[in-house]
């Protein structure tokens, strides 16, 4: 008799490992399963945020992933951005993610997407409830009520296999074969544009774009690209880059002259050597749903976009943690379906307005800038409009703060919508990331969270949290409860009892007693 695996995972970039070492660590046997067998070295998604890290953390890895830098910490992982091109006079240095560090306990982080890859996978290798095959690829998807059939082909010799599972995530990617098997559907913008990504190596154009501060990335915005961005980025110092840029449709490896793209984005003359040339097409893509049944899809098989602001990978880490308690829960026994369905209610509403209000509102708000303000036409417009674009980028990464507000799970705030949009705060609030706060102990509450809900209880006399703990022996919710005074930087709270989710997400807040701790749980879990 087959074994049966309680999750098997198709795709096994960083979202589909990360999602076997979230599950391993809450002791779900799972099997993943993915082509490649290393990582693809292309230096894609580098910007991971301070809840991605946050997410390494509570893996284990934190340090791992901190040691896989590249850069050094001289090297900040914001840019520049320059008009027409970098040796323009018109140039600002924005604050990035970096600026909203004390929100989070963790702070950002850059590095190449496959070193964070060997770092999940290096972490994935010490779970022994995690079956890894690299090598092989799904061929198809079948479902019914009492579970999932995968079948699989090793690229190389053709051997197959069926798998048999409970549930199945599909984490492989924009062109998924879970989707097409399952029927899910993707819409969202096409801008019709092709884009080239090329890697090369040059010492010379280290050396000249030292006329600005030290940065990691350098984005172009130019009349003539319709507020699309040439971007050279660092793979480390001294020599090796990357660069994206929109290219003629017909544009092939042999039928373009790349080295003069790049130096005309430079704005001089510089020699390279290239390492690769390939093309993506600049698009959005949201899925209709998140689930089809007992089948689940993450990351970019769920939602994909061109890398401007680094949302892809972390998005798809942050469907990770969310669907990883919730799918444990159900296994475990004390989650239900109702639980599983809020996975797509909760994350979706997320990237729909990433890529609305944040990607293509960029794109739209760079295209209306070029086209209404240039320095031949009117220098004192242009550059009163030039210091209001600087003045823009700090804002934009203040009010991006992804917030469940609208989810069923959660005591969020009347007529709360899910969303990306939100505000940073020390205030505690439903359906939003805990913010850090230090104990009278001395250790953060992050260092007192774990794979469990948890209810931090400040100034309490006691009964409140035995009526909690009392709630979660009936319902079978393992939590944690942690006292403390009502002092210091708690304060910042406004809150003196708060119910924290696995995924580090509050769901509930209160400064009294409640009537009814059970039906605050039951719905945290979905039992009401």
């Amino acid at each position: 008799m087959k074994k049966r695996h309680q999750v098997v995972i198709v795709g096994g970039g960083p979202v589909g490992v990360a999602l076997a070492v979230e599950l391993g660590l809450r002791g779900i046997d799972c099997a993943l399963v993915e082509q490649r067998r290393e990582p693809q070295r292309i230096p894609k998604g580098q910007n991971l945020t301070q809840r991605s890290v946050e997410h390494f953390y509570f893996w284990g890895i934190a340090e791992e992933l901190r040691a896989a830098r590249l850069l050094p910490p001289s090297y900040p992982m914001s840019g520049i951005v320059a008009y027409r091109d970098l040796n323009n006079e018109y140039w600002y240095a924005p604050p990035l993610r970096e600026i909203v560090n004390s929100y989070y306990f963790q702070e950002n982080e850059r590095l190449p997407q496959y070193q964070a890859e060997y770092v999940l996978r290096a972490r994935m290798a010490q779970l022994a409830n995690v079956e890894a095959r690299f090598g092989w690829v799904a061929e198809t998807i079948n479902q019914d009520s009492g579970g999932v059939e995968i079948a699989i082909a090793e690229a190389d010799s053709g051997t197959r296999d069926i798998l048999h599972a409970d549930y199945a995530i599909g984490c492989d990617g924009s062109h998924s074969i879970t989707c097409k098997q399952i029927g899910i559907e993707r819409g969202g913008a096409d801008f019709d544009q092709l884009m080239v990504l090329a890697l090369f190596r040059s010492r010379e154009l280290h050396e000249k774009l030292k006329r600005f501060p030290p940065r990691s990335t350098y984005r172009v915005i130019h009349p003539e690209l319709h507020g699309y961005w040439q971007f050279f980025g660092r793979v480390d110092v001294g020599e090796s880059w990357f660069f994206h840029s929109p290219v003629p449709a017909n544009t092939t490896r042999d039928n373009y002259n790349f080295h003069g793209l790049l130096q005309k984005a430079a704005g001089f003359s510089f020699a390279c050597e290239f390492d690769y040339v390939g093309f993506w097409d600049l698009r959005i893509a949201v899925a209709e749903t998140y689930q089809v049944g007992r089948v689940f899809i993450a990351g970019d098989a769920a939602h994909s976009h061109p890398p401007y602001g680094a949302y892809g990978l972390n998005n798809g880490l942050d469907d990770v943690v969310n669907l990883g308690w919730k799918l444990a829960a159900k296994l475990k026994g004390w989650g239900n379906d109702g639980l599983l369905a809020t996975y797509s209610q909760e994350r979706r509403p997320i990237f729909k307005e990433t890529a609305e209000d944040f990607i293509e509102a960029g794109i739209r708000r760079d295209r209306e800038f070029l086209q209404r303000y240039s320095p031949e036409r009117d220098r004192a417009e242009f550059e009163r409009a030039w210091r209001e674009h600087a003045n823009s980028a700090a804002p934009r990464v203040l009010t991006y703060e992804p917030h469940y507000e609208g989810s069923p799970l959660v005591y969020g705030p009347p007529h709360g919508v899910s969303g990306a949009s939100g505000a940073h705060t020390f205030k505690a609030r439903a359906g939003h990331h805990l913010p850090p706060q230090r104990l009278t102990s001395g250790r953060n509450v992050f260092e007192e969270l774990g794979k469990d809900f948890a209810l931090f209880a400040f100034d309490s006399e006691g009964a409140t949290a035995a009526a909690f703990a009392q709630a979660a022996e009936a319902l079978r919710v393992p939590l944690k409860i942690v006292r403390d005074s009502y002092e210091d930087g708690r304060k910042r709270y406004e809150a003196k009892f708060i119910l924290v989710r696995p995924d580090r997400y509050v769901a509930w807040t209160g400064n009294d007693p409640p009537a009814d701790t059970a039906a605050i749980l039951g719905r945290a879990v979905a039992c009401l």
